[in-house]
């Protein structure tokens, strides 16, 4: 069985605009390939990276000239077609085996994009799907807030390849056009669109949608400033002369709001569609910087990274931009309320000075339910969960619930069990619980899980070594009822012997 090979497209450049069924495509695929110049930076990568994965496969394709000369005996143009057949010869191979294979598209796939070349050489070959993209001239629109067409008019979109008297020609016969391929083009385009009486009311859009977006009106540009991801617009006349867009301004004082939301431990499809939903409408992002960094960039949003013992100054600044009437997401690893950020926002908003503010607590999946599920079913029945932080409550305390706890026959779950400041307390707890559990408890150890780094542990309470664990670990400790299958899984029975 041969693999499966996909155009997807990625919009014009805000990772955002990719769909979701190209987002899904991009995270399941074996191999994911995309062009770039001889530089090697990849645009359609850096577009598509919140939606990798570890361990994929890539396929940098690198075309062998842009823009400079070439020796190669049958010139631009040969050298081209040999780069595509090359291309499609190491996609070919990964599709032989039967890999899916991903080619990443800026815009929509079939319009002026390089998979379309892939497309030519594999589609009638293997299973394959173009999934559309949003083109660069629907992004551009939307960027200066101009209706392209309305009614029945005509639009027309053209290549600043051609001849300027042929541009000329043709945007003067059209009610609205978009003239794609710019830079070294742009004096050429400009001249056409003065030629046919149209530059009044030509428009200029760089970069669309990205944060190194620019508008302004095409007479305006300076030829030497415009790079190859730019487009030129005749807008319809219909609409008034350039409006420009609103900028992005704060809601009015007393109607902002705080919304802990939680990320879940690790994969990204773990984070529940109400956590991103509300992460896609703050205007600023709060947390501690690692977890920060797991939302995805988005030029509109300002981020307040901070270190991870700042809680409360954290929840202090969260509630301070929203009564300025920002919308802010605090962000928080796993379920926000466990260990986390909702009770130290919740502790501040009490104060008087933040009366009224409205706070919104966001759940989501907890470290607990993640190492969990991985194992089988160890929370099958009663359980604690405990941190052995001692930041904020006393050893003796820990100590003390972990021997009750112990007792109760709970399984139980340990949050923060060791960290390089206090390294000692992990074994100490190990041998309080000792002193009622049996050696032969099952103790599973689960490490980053849903991230990278993943590894999960199954052994005894007499054999676990303090030493193999770190701050990115859950351990959790069964009660004497907790069983491995020979399978290799573990659960709690779901009853209690009487």
């Amino acid at each position: 069985m041969s693999g499966r090979l996909y155009g997807v497209g990625l919009g014009p450049g805000d990772p955002e605009l990719v769909t979701v069924k190209a987002a899904r495509l991009i995270g399941a695929a074996d191999v994911v390939a995309f062009h770039a110049a001889r530089h090697g930076r990849s645009v359609a990568r850096g577009v598509a990276e919140p939606y990798l994965r570890e361990g994929q496969i890539e396929e940098l394709l690198v075309y062998p000239v842009t823009t400079e000369t070439t020796d190669h005996p049958g010139g631009y143009q040969g050298a081209i077609d040999e780069f595509y057949e090359a291309a499609a010869a190491r996609l070919a191979a990964h599709l032989d085996a039967g890999r899916d294979v991903v080619v990443l598209a800026e815009g929509d796939p079939l319009f002026y994009g390089s998979y379309m070349h892939m497309h030519k050489r594999l589609a009638h070959r293997y299973p394959t799907e173009v999934v559309p993209g949003v083109t660069s001239v629907s992004g551009a629109a939307a960027a200066v807030g101009r209706p392209l067409v309305e009614r029945d008019e005509v639009l027309t979109v053209l290549p600043g390849t051609l001849p300027a008297d042929q541009l000329a020609e043709r945007l003067a016969a059209t009610d609205s056009a978009a003239v794609m391929k710019l830079g070294r083009t742009f004096p050429q385009v400009r001249e056409a669109f003065e030629r046919a009486g149209v530059l009044d009311r030509a428009l200029y859009v760089e970069r669309a949608t990205t944060d190194r977006q620019r508008c302004l009106p095409l007479a305006e540009v300076d030829p030497a400033s415009v790079p190859y991801f730019s487009l030129a617009l005749l807008p319809s006349p219909l609409t008034a002369q350039l409006v420009e867009p609103a900028a992005p301004t704060a809601s009015a004082p007393g109607t902002g709001e705080v919304v802990v939301v939680g990320l879940g431990p690790g994969a990204r499809s773990w984070t529940t569609p109400e956590a991103a939903e509300a992460l896609a409408a703050a205007d600023d992002l709060v947390g501690y910087g690692p977890y920060v960094d797991r939302v995805p960039a988005n030029p509109r949003q300002v981020r307040h990274p901070s270190d991870n013992r700042v809680e409360a100054d954290r929840a202090a600044h969260a509630l301070e931009l929203a009564r300025s009437g920002r919308r802010v997401a605090v962000v928080s690893s796993g379920d926000p309320g466990v260990f986390a950020m909702a009770a130290a926002v919740l502790e501040v908003a009490a104060r008087p000075e933040f009366a009224g503010i409205a706070v919104r607590v966001v759940p989501g999946l907890t470290a607990a339910q993640a190492v969990a599920s991985r194992v089988g079913a160890p929370l099958g029945h009663d359980f604690c969960v405990l941190s052995l932080s001692d930041v904020l409550k006393p050893w003796d305390v820990i100590v003390d619930r972990l021997r009750h706890a112990a007792a109760a026959d709970l399984v139980i779950a340990l949050y923060n069990p060791r960290s390089r400041h206090r390294p000692h307390q992990l074994g100490e707890a190990l041998r309080a619980l000792l002193e009622i559990r049996a050696p032969e408890t099952v103790v599973v150890v689960g490490r980053d899980v849903g991230g990278p780094e993943e590894r999960l542990t199954v052994t005894t309470l007499g054999e676990l070594d303090p030493d193999t664990v770190d701050m990115r670990c859950l351990v959790m400790i069964g009660s004497s009822q907790t069983r491995v299958t020979p399978s290799g899984a573990v659960y709690t029975p779901r009853t209690y012997p009487g």
